[in-house]
């Protein structure tokens, strides 16, 4: 047993447990806040490992480029992302060339990137320490952490190589342990989301064949000819009933690929080595074949985990907070991961930096707000922001993946509303607008409860297309390439038309489920042993 106050100890006023992007990015914004300030951070690891979350959408981009200033680092060391593609399949699609694709038909205009997370991670990393943070490395967190509201927090930390303990006391503790999520769990707060049992397995790949080369270019002319684009730069999607896989280029020329699927839909073989299986899933798409015929997944970089979805129902007290995965985590499609941490750091940099400045204390100032009343006010909007983001976008998102028609509707709506409606906000009123999470705010609700609807009727007539053998009908030959989405007016054009789709669709078709009752899918037993996250890494 460890005890707090039988080692040496060193005071600051800012402790955080994890060096990655999340805990790294929060120590650079509260020292260009407040450069006065005492931060030490613990990180665990020697060396930062490659992980998930490459891909970024544009308020992650935002937050790379304009708040932590890495557009430089990013445009050198990562690749400029060219939007989002999607391609599906059926009996009739057997060739690349046949299968339905949704995409852009040109390059982007608003920045994203593809990641090496090791990469960034450690640039991140660099640029907290040359800011003045402390950096323990490596160390570990060692027993339970003390929180004492309004007072210090302290916790014990082991160095790796002297095996010394110390204890750190801090005004603040920022919890940046990713799925770990040390704090969650320890306090009780971690709840798994068990609406959502969804399992991802995944590698980085050497020897995938170039989506934009001569070979696939000779073989399919008229599909090259499509698409002005590139779309080998893209987060390109294989698609398919219950589930989806991510193709993420990386510099070097390894590609990070895997798949996530819904666990009440999909049976993963279980047979062979946990690369072996992945590879044999996704060759059942004829992408999946064509490219991956002579690629190889690199051994120790192959990982499966369970029951991805959780949260913390407590995410923010008087002298911690939670932040990014630490938080919560929902599901990669759309890759949400880096945004989420864009939300968290920021507000709680905000947040101990207004506390040091004194802006907390309404006798000095009309304008300023209690502490108590920002945390409690932090709670709500990060809660709120968590669970109606499930609900408007994830829940049963799965049930209608395999179907071309179905998810380009949705494609419409959710890319146009996060362009219109979220990534809008800070290009046009600046990075305050990341202390507001998604749905947190009352002009939200409506959009809300549209997005809700609309991906909870898509479901409802995957499930009957799917018990009348018409799911996926139009997954052959079908190729949706549009212009893109700006912040511009003009970009609601295109949800006016899926609006009209949609209505039609259910006109045709949806009165089928109009009374259909919503359906709990129950989790098969032989793949979510337990509502615990869990971890697989293997060759």
């Amino acid at each position: 047993m460890h005890r707090i106050d039988d080692c040496t100890s060193s005071a600051y006023d800012v402790a955080i447990i994890g060096g990655a992007l999340s805990g790294a990015a929060t120590a650079f914004q509260l020292l260009q806040r407040a450069p006065e300030l005492r931060v030490v951070i613990v990180e665990k690891s020697e060396q930062f490992s490659r992980r998930v979350g490459e891909s970024t959408v544009e308020i992650s981009s935002y937050f790379l480029g304009r708040v932590l200033g890495l557009t430089a680092h990013l445009n050198e060391k990562h690749f400029v992302k060219q939007g989002l593609r999607y391609w599906f399949y059926n009996d009739r699609a057997t060739t690349l060339g046949e299968c339905s694709e949704i995409g852009s038909k040109f390059n982007v205009r608003l920045p994203a990137y593809q990641l090496d997370r090791a990469v960034l991670d450690e640039e991140v990393l660099r640029r907290a320490v040359a800011a003045g943070a402390e950096l323990r490395r490596p160390a570990q967190v060692v027993g339970k952490v003390e929180l004492n509201a309004g007072g210090e927090q302290k916790f014990v930390v082991r160095d790796a190589a002297s095996g010394k303990e110390e204890t750190l006391r801090a005004r603040w503790v920022v919890d940046a342990s990713g799925v770990a999520a040390l704090l969650a769990r320890q306090n009780g707060w971690w709840q798994a989301n068990t609406e959502h049992p969804t399992t991802a397995v995944w590698s980085r790949w050497r020897g995938v064949k170039d989506w934009d080369g001569l070979e696939l270019m000779g073989r399919y002319p008229e599909w090259t000819k499509s698409c002005y684009g590139l779309r080998s730069m893209a987060t390109n999607h294989l698609m398919g009933d219950g589930w989806w896989s991510w193709w993420i280029p990386l510099k070097g020329g390894d590609v990070s690929i895997g798949v996530t699927f819904d666990q009440r839909l999909v049976d993963f073989p279980k047979e062979g080595s946990v690369g072996e299986r992945l590879k044999a899933f996704l060759c059942r798409h004829p992408i999946g074949r064509e490219l991956l015929e002579n690629a190889t997944w690199q051994e120790g970089d192959v990982h499966l985990r369970r029951n991805l979805p959780y949260y913390s129902n407590t995410q923010v007290g008087d002298g911690f907070s939670l932040v990014g995965d630490a938080s919560a985590f929902i599901d990669p499609f759309y890759s949400p991961g880096i945004d989420w941490i864009a939300y968290t750091t920021y507000s709680t940099a905000a947040l101990i930096a207004a506390e040091r400045r004194g802006e907390i204390d309404p006798a000095k100032h009309p304008a300023h707000r209690p502490l108590a009343e920002r945390l409690e006010k932090q709670q709500r909007d990060f809660n709120r922001s968590h669970r109606r983001w499930f609900d408007a976008v994830y829940r049963d998102k799965y049930e209608y993946f395999g179907d071309y028609e179905l998810t380009q509707l949705a494609f419409l709506f959710d890319l146009g509303l996060y362009y219109l409606g979220v990534a809008s906000q800070p290009y046009k009123l600046g990075s305050a607008a990341l202390t507001r999470p998604v749905f947190s705010d009352p002009p939200s609700v409506p959009v809300y409860h549209f997005m809700r609807t609309y991906n909870r009727r898509f479901a409802q007539m995957a499930r009957v297309r799917r018990a009348r053998g018409t799911l996926g009908a139009q997954n052959a030959g079908r190729r949706f390439l549009f212009g893109g989405f700006t912040f511009s007016p003009g970009s609601a054009k295109p949800l006016c038309k899926a609006l009209a789709q949609w209505g039609w669709l259910e006109l045709t078709e949806g009165w089928r489920s109009w009374w259909q009752p919503a359906r709990q899918l129950q989790v098969a037993s032989t793949t979510a042993e337990s509502p615990v996250a869990q971890v697989v890494t293997a060759n």
